[in-house]
């Protein structure tokens, strides 16, 4: 199928990136299945997250449908471009549309990206998950993919501005071996067994990030067990 949109979407990403000089390291893409169905599960740090995760599937010539909040197709500029890519709109008052429009995009083939948090964290650690991812692999029968994204919040996440100066921002992407997803088993046990994966890649993203913060003022973007001044779930949650 022609991707009239999609494909020059991601020209137009990787050309700004390089003009931002963005120091990009991808490891596992391989783990990515050449065809077939599967759900590529991302933890969400930044705006910029399902770019990221969906440049993790192009070593492997497969692109990424990605399921997002419903306003973001209402805006006049990204709601053009989300609708040409085929992404899913997801009303959260009302997902079951959503879901089997991701169902049967599954069953055709493609590969799905979501985001179980459903929001940024702003303390940049993992939230609890959502089910979905694992109820749709176990339906439509595919793996389940875990990603996990360091740095991006660096670019641009909530509350903070954005930072499109060409500051050679370093951007971790991990990919995991594929999860199974048994139609017999509890999809809370999957959903668990599939964060703790990606607890496992983010951690490691982390580990191998190759900067540290400059100084005290530039903490904001390291959580805080880490050192970082960002808040603590706990914090975030008072704030709301």
């Amino acid at each position: 199928m022609a991707e009239f949109v999609y494909r020059p979407v991601v020209g137009a990403a990787l050309t700004l990136f390089k003009a931002l000089d963005l120091k990009i390291d991808t490891q596992g893409s391989e783990n990515i299945p050449r065809s077939g169905g599967a759900v590529l599960v991302s933890n969400h740090i930044g705006y910029l997250d399902f770019i990221f995760t969906g440049l993790a599937a192009l070593p492997q010539k497969r692109l990424v449908r990605f399921m997002a909040k419903d306003s973001v197709f209402r805006h006049k500029v990204s709601g053009p471009l989300m609708r040409g890519m085929k992404h899913i709109p997801v009303d959260r008052e009302q997902g079951e549309a959503a879901y089997r429009h991701a169902l049967t995009a599954l069953r055709a083939g493609e590969i799905i990206g979501v985001f179980p948090e459903a929001t940024i964290s702003q303390s940049f650690t993992l939230k609890s998950f959502k089910s979905g991812a694992a109820r749709l692999a176990q339906e439509a029968g595919v793996p389940l993919i875990p990603v996990a994204l360091w740095g991006t919040q660096r670019l641009w996440t909530k509350g903070r501005p954005r930072n499109f100066k060409r500051s050679h921002i370093p951007v971790t992407i991990r990919v995991g071996e594929p999860i199974e997803a048994p139609a017999d088993q509890y999809a809370g046990a999957i959903t668990r067994r599939l964060r703790e994966r990606v607890q496992e890649l983010l951690e490691d993203a982390q580990r191998s990030y190759p900067v540290r913060p400059k100084d005290a003022s530039d903490t904001w973007w390291v959580p805080a067990h880490l050192g970082g001044t960002a808040p603590t779930a706990a914090e975030v949650r008072e704030i709301r």
